[in-house]
């Protein structure tokens, strides 16, 4: 049976890992300007830094999901298809956001 820890624990691992996601492919989105520098940026190194975020805050949060196909599937991969949606789907491009001019 599963605690209310552990479930408040594993939503909030996989919010904090959905928001790093959304912002590095935001991030990757209007530092590159390449048609697919972001895109590739986005697939090799963000689900890098969620795996890294899910080992520091699943020793603290996460409850035993019982295999690591699990972990990968819940704590990985879906919150990466969540930023990535929220980015690309909701997000307005970065070629429409009029950015100020600074001196």
């Amino acid at each position: 049976m599963v605690s209310v820890f552990e479930a408040v624990g594993l939503l909030a691992l996989i919010g904090v890992n959905t928001l790093v996601a959304a912002v590095l492919t935001r991030v990757f989105r209007v530092r590159l300007d390449t048609r697919w520098g972001g895109a590739l940026y986005t697939l090799l190194l963000t689900p890098l830094a969620l795996v890294v975020l899910t080992l520091v805050l699943g020793q603290a949060l996460g409850p035993n999901l019982g295999s690591p196909t699990t972990v990968v599937g819940i704590a990985i991969l879906l919150p990466l298809t969540l930023g990535v949606a929220f980015d690309y789907f909701w997000m307005p491009s970065p070629e429409d956001v009029e950015v100020p001019d600074t001196l």
